[in-house]
């Protein structure tokens, strides 16, 4: 299954900066991790701000949360989610 995800990233102002180094250092290895085995399809940063347009593979909703929770920087991220289908107009045959 398909998911659009936006991520907005609201660390606070307070925190250490070696700390929200190492987060972010976490976040992207997982993150390029999940690219390489196809599960993080698309990632694509917003102009202007700390968030991104991400597109998900992943076999349930349930898969989805429980891959979105282990991101490091979840429990400073509000996060929108749409399901995609393929539309039918769609020359891209690889998307379902």
């Amino acid at each position: 299954m398909l998911f659009h995800v936006k991520m907005t990233v609201k660390l606070p102002a307070d925190m250490a900066p070696a700390q929200a180094t190492q987060l972010k250092a976490d976040e992207k290895a997982l993150a390029q991790n999940l690219q390489r085995d196809g599960t993080w399809r698309h990632l694509w940063r917003i102009a202007g701000h700390y968030a991104n347009y991400s597109v998900f593979d992943v076999p349930s909703v349930e898969a989805l949360h429980d891959l979105l929770m282990q991101l490091p920087l979840f429990p400073y991220m509000e996060i929108e989610i749409d399901g995609l289908c393929r539309h039918p107009s769609s020359i891209r045959e690889d998307d379902r």
